[in-house]
């Protein structure tokens, strides 16, 4: 290990991420039919809510108390599948809610709100997101 990175170039964590991608694209369906509520979909659509780079929902811009609540709501049950997966897979609740964050990003759709890595909050177009560097390569 050289300066905190192994032979790959990898840091220890963007690897541990790595490996947490398979427990995340497994637990990514069950956040995402969360979210099938279709006043949350058009809050998605209209960028009143977006993807944050923790795995939570977050809002761009201004939001309805309704759509807040809603957001709200999700992220308390993404907290729990959180604390529960991390225990499972021997991390801490941050990297495995990072490692979820990482694919609900990518899944995000065309128009839609995300945020960068930088904190700045984007709209997805047909380019891949700005994902962390902790993020493994988008396949």
């Amino acid at each position: 290990m050289i300066n905190g990175f192994n032979k790959t170039g990898h840091s220890p964590l963007s690897q541990g991420l790595g490996g947490l991608m398979l427990g995340a694209a497994l637990i990514a369906a069950p956040l995402a039919a969360q979210s099938a509520n279709p006043a949350l979909e058009a809050a998605r659509s209209s960028g009143q809510v977006g993807e944050q780079t923790d795995g939570y929902l977050g809002f761009p811009g201004a939001a309805s108390a309704e759509t807040r609540r809603l957001a709200d709501d999700i992220n308390i049950k993404r907290r729990t599948i959180y604390v529960q997966k991390a225990q499972t897979n021997h991390v801490t609740v941050e990297e495995y809610a990072i490692s979820t964050a990482c694919q609900l990003i990518l899944k995000t759709k065309l128009g839609e709100k995300y945020q960068a890595p930088d904190g700045s909050w984007k709209t997805r177009t047909a380019e891949a997101p700005l994902r962390d560097n902790r993020c493994p390569p988008a396949p």
